[in-house]
């Protein structure tokens, strides 16, 4: 198999049967930025729920030389101050072996001109655990402006 992600990147939104793919990557997303093990069954079912039904998330994989190599998933918010829907970035994974290529950026510019050409999405954006420097660096890298909010959670 022939993989050249520099020059044979295939940005796409996943099918429903790469659903196993993508649980993998989300279980080592988990474990590698939070040392959290997931649990399969659930994810599983999470990531099936989002293939099955686009309001809960859309994923887009890339791919080289017929190998998925990373995933992200878009969940849209609905902003009333701007009339329009904002896409989140979540869930991006891409195999360790792939990254240092610039499949993130590639992706982000995919997503990126997607937004430009629909009126009714208004912009991009995504969290970041303060501690991941790495990530923090490639956002900003790619004009993204970490400094307007803060976020907050409570999760049962």
């Amino acid at each position: 198999m022939n993989i050249d992600p520099e020059n044979d990147l295939l940005i796409r939104k996943a099918t429903p049967d790469e659903y196993s793919i993508i649980v993998d990557f989300q279980i080592n997303m988990a474990q590698e930025t939070e040392n959290l093990a997931l649990d399969p069954d659930t994810v599983e079912k999470g990531v099936k729920a989002a293939l099955a039904d686009r309001s809960k998330g859309l994923y887009y994989v890339a791919e080289t030389g017929g190998k998925v190599i990373a995933s992200m998933m878009i969940t849209t918010e609905w902003s009333d101050w701007r009339n329009g829907n904002v896409w989140w970035i979540q869930s991006v994974y891409i195999l360790p072996e792939f990254r240092g290529h610039r499949i993130f950026s590639r992706m982000y510019a995919f997503l990126k001109k997607k937004v430009e050409e629909d009126p009714g999405v208004l912009g991009l954006r995504l969290y970041v655990d303060r501690r991941n420097h790495h990530a923090r660096r490639v956002y900003e890298a790619l004009c993204m402006n970490g400094q307007h909010y803060t976020t907050y959670e409570w999760l049962k």
